[in-house]
């Protein structure tokens, strides 16, 4: 069993990796395998709407020079999926966006490729805008029928300097029990396998507001 996790801050050492670390390690202690993708440097352009993913079903977008692609394959063969971000206006940074509309759209549009994985979002704040980064976050998930774990407050961690989030008490508490739930929620779900019958997928029904 593994966990893919998604930097989406610029800084491969900043706040947002500490804070990826310490779910991470949690995960690792119940036998999980745990990989730290970072995005947050990468050139990557957002969604040109095109279509060809949901045309040929070969569950590929069809820009092919960045690790969109790769991303895919690799969440696609996980047990779970954690979505780490900084907060830039009170937002997701750019170029995560652009790299999560992808990934997630091309998903759902192949058959919904990440359904009834396990995944969570954890942000690394200064001071305010944590919130509505968290929600962005997780309406991807919550859109991908993906399993979302809880820790006993919002998954959200406070420092500015490097590292310093480990001085935010609550917030390390926040990671380490999510990281505890989420493997948690993994191994309830891998056990229940051939025991449990999970739901019956159902088409995506498209309307629109008139």
């Amino acid at each position: 069993m593994k966990v893919v996790a998604f930097n989406g801050s610029p800084k491969i050492n900043g706040n947002t990796y500490h804070a990826l670390q310490l779910v991470g390690k949690e995960l690792e202690m119940a036998g999980i395998k745990f990989e730290i993708i970072h995005v947050g440097n990468q050139s990557i352009r957002g969604c040109i709407a095109c279509g060809n993913c949901s045309m040929k079903q070969n569950e590929q977008c069809i820009i092919t020079n960045d690790i969109v692609n790769e991303s895919i394959q690799k969440v696609k063969e996980a047990a779970g999926i954690l979505l780490g971000s900084p907060v830039h206006y009170s937002g997701v940074p750019g170029t995560m966006k652009s790299f999560l509309d992808r990934l997630f759209y091309v998903s759902t549009s192949n058959g919904n490729l990440f359904r009834h994985k396990v995944g969570a979002a954890i942000v690394a704040d200064r001071r305010e805008g944590g919130i509505s980064t968290l929600n962005e976050l997780n309406y991807y998930l919550s859109y991908s029928e993906i399993m979302i774990p809880t820790s006993n407050y919002w998954n959200i961690i406070y420092g500015t300097t490097p590292g310093e989030i480990v001085q935010d008490i609550e917030g390390t508490q926040i990671m380490r029990i999510l990281g505890k739930n989420m493997a948690y929620l993994i191994k309830i779900m891998a056990s229940s396998k051939g025991i449990v019958e999970a739901p019956e997928k159902e088409d995506k029904v498209y309307t629109h507001t008139l």
